[in-house]
């Protein structure tokens, strides 16, 4: 299985070896997408797919997001970028372009459940999440021999209050300065903004909840005691406000009186999983610009 799995994945990098995608964001106007399409048709480029968001038309935001093929694209990127900042300098652009091949690294923290890990486990190893899981970071060793079963390195770094700092310290350095995004998955430990700021919007947490219902500790309980009859999940990028970061994806499940606080969790869980994998598998094929604290998501 893991032989095949592997041949999926280089495969996928030989179709795509010549495939970029560009995001792009800045105020509205006339005349944006004319300028992208003119650039890359002049540049050589084909593109396969096009996508773009005007948020309040009248003076608001534009987004777009473009995937393109361009022969020799490794060596062609460079001037491409170089080239492109004038177009972007014209109209206010943030922007960047990435390669296709290039899979971005992952690193998942995890506390004692393994819901959400298993997941994105099953998801990278059947070949769904174009990606690669560099390591696991955990407070806790229950999860480690299941991970290295999967070749997955298995950092444990136990986290105390009164060593926090410490904690998060020996985090970045087995982090290092080569991984793309952390997934938090069902880590139960609140990130200092100090961590946040070496991975803005480039941190993704699962909540127990439908966000903004809910926020903090034990929202299954919080719900419970409310009465609902509609419980969700929420994946969103992680900021210095608690469970307050700008939202990804989210999914609900109806629920009734009968349902005690351990079934709520029960029920929970499959939302969690599912919610948080959407949200990881989108950021990797970059569909997603963030907005002061909103997402697009194409």
């Amino acid at each position: 299985m893991e032989v095949h799995v592997n041949q999926h994945r280089v495969n996928a990098h030989t179709v795509h070896a010549d495939r970029a995608r560009m995001l792009i964001s800045c105020p509205d106007g006339p005349g944006i997408v004319a300028a992208v399409s003119r650039f890359l048709h002049e540049h050589g480029a084909n593109i396969v797919q096009s996508d773009q968001y005007t948020m309040d038309p009248e003076g608001g935001m534009f987004f777009m997001r473009v995937e393109f093929d361009l022969p020799q694209l490794e060596a062609s990127l460079p001037k491409l970028e170089q080239d492109f900042s004038t177009v972007a300098e014209q109209f206010r652009m943030e922007w960047r372009i990435s390669s296709v091949s290039r899979k971005k690294k992952l690193a998942i923290f995890v506390s004692k459940e393994d819901h959400c890990l298993v997941e994105l486990i099953w998801q990278w190893q059947a070949g769904d999440l174009d990606a690669d899981i560099a390591m696991i970071v955990s407070n806790h060793p229950d999860m480690k021999e299941y991970v290295e079963s999967f070749g997955i390195p298995y950092h444990h770094i136990p986290v105390t209050q009164d060593m926090k700092p410490e904690a998060e310290r020996r985090q970045l350095e087995v982090i290092g300065s080569d991984i793309d995004v952390i997934i938090l998955a069902r880590y139960m430990q609140i990130i200092s903004p100090k961590f946040i700021e070496h991975y803005r919007n480039r941190i993704i947490n699962i909540h127990h909840s439908f966000l903004p219902a809910f926020v903090g500790g034990k929202p299954y309980a919080q719900a419970y005691n409310r009465g609902v009859k509609i419980i969700g999940a929420t994946a969103h990028y992680v900021t210095e406000e608690l469970d307050g970061g700008p939202i990804i994806e989210q999914d609900v499940q109806r629920v009734s009186h009968r349902d005690d606080v351990t079934e709520l969790k029960r029920i929970g869980r499959t939302i969690e999983r599912v919610v948080l994998a959407r949200a990881v598998k989108w950021h990797v094929e970059d569909r997603i610009l963030v907005h002061e604290n909103k997402t697009v998501v194409f």
